[in-house]
C-alpha cells in the first residue's frame, strides 16, 4: 500500500502565456519537489511554462521507493518533458543531484534541449568496491541504509527527504550513471553548473568530471555558502538567478 504525499512534496504545474519557452525541474535521490519548488517558481515567475514531477517512489514513505528504478525515475522524466514540450517553444531542464543526473539523461535523449543546469549532480559511475559492499548489505538482509537527505549549512531548514536510503534503487542509479556517462562527450548544449565545495553527498569531483567530459560550452558557478541542497540553502537565491537568467539567455526570451 502506497503512503501519502508529504506536504510540500507535491508536483507542480505551470502554463505561462502562448510562445513561452518551458523549464523542467527534477529533485534528487530519496529527496521529492520540495526541494526545487524554488527554481520551479522562480522559472514561473519570469515567464516559462513548468513542470516540476515528483518521481516515482519519492515523497511520501521510504517503503514505496525500494521496489522503483533508474528506469522508473528515467519514464517519469521523459513524460514530464513531453509534456512541457507540447507547450513550450523551446526547453531548459534543471535538476539537483540524481536531479541533475536525469537532466543529463533528458540531454542525451532530446538534443533539441537548449541548455541544461545541473546543482550538485550526480554525474559518475562509482567504484567496484562501493558496488560490492552496497551488494554485501542486500545478502545480509538490509534494504535500507541511514539517509542522506537534508545535508543543508542553514541550521533553520530542513529538507523532507527519507531518513533512509534504499540500496536496490541507489544501485539502479549507479548503473544509469554508468550508462550515462559516456554520454557526456557527445552532448553539445549549453550547461550551467552549479556545485558546493563543501558537499556531503556527492562528492564535489563529480562535478569536475561532467565539466572535463562535456563537450558542449559550460558555464560554472561555485556555491561557498552551501552544502548539498544548495537550492535550500544559503546561496538559493543566487541559484535560482543564476537559473533563470541562464534560460533565458538559451531560450532567447
Amino acid at each position: 500500500m502506497s503512503h501519502p504525499i508529504i506536504p510540500g512534496a507535491e508536483p507542480w504545474s505551470h502554463t505561462a502565456g502562448a510562445g513561452a519557452p518551458g523549464a523542467l525541474c527534477i529533485h534528487g535521490f530519496t529527496g521529492n519537489p520540495g526541494s526545487m519548488r524554488g527554481v520551479a517558481e522562480a522559472f514561473a515567475a519570469a515567464g516559462f511554462h513548468v513542470e516540476l514531477p515528483r518521481l516515482p517512489g519519492h515523497g511520501t514513505h521510504v517503503d514505496d521507493m525500494v521496489p522503483t528504478t533508474w528506469a522508473d525515475w528515467t519514464a517519469a522524466a521523459e513524460a514530464a518533458y513531453q509534456s512541457l514540450a507540447e507547450r513550450s517553444t523551446s526547453v531548459v531542464v534543471a535538476g539537483l543531484s540524481m536531479g541533475g543526473a536525469l537532466t543529463l539523461w533528458v540531454g542525451s535523449q532530446h538534443p533539441e534541449v537548449r541548455g541544461l543546469v545541473c546543482i550538485n549532480p550526480a554525474t559518475q559511475p562509482q567504484p567496484a568496491e562501493v558496488i560490492e559492499m552496497l551488494e554485501d548489505f542486500i545478502e545480509q538482509g538490509m534494504a535500507v541504509i541511514p539517509g542522506i537527505g537534508s545535508d543543508i549549512a542553514d541550521p533553520d531548514v530542513k529538507e523532507t527527504a527519507y531518513e533512509g536510503t534504499p540500496i536496490k534503487p541507489l544501485l539502479s542509479l549507479m548503473g544509469g550513471l554508468d550508462d550515462l556517462a559516456p554520454r557526456y562527450s557527445s552532448m553539445t548544449m549549453p550547461l550551467l553548473l552549479l556545485n558546493s565545495p563543501e558537499d556531503h553527498v556527492v562528492d564535489p569531483a563529480q562535478a569536475d568530471f561532467l565539466a572535463n567530459s562535456f563537450a558542449g560550452p559550460v558555464e560554472r558557478v561555485t556555491l561557498t555558502r552551501s552544502y548539498h541542497v544548495a537550492t535550500l540553502d544559503y546561496d538559493k537565491d543566487l541559484v535560482f538567478e543564476q537559473s533563470v537568467a541562464f534560460g533565458r539567455k538559451v531560450t532567447g526570451s
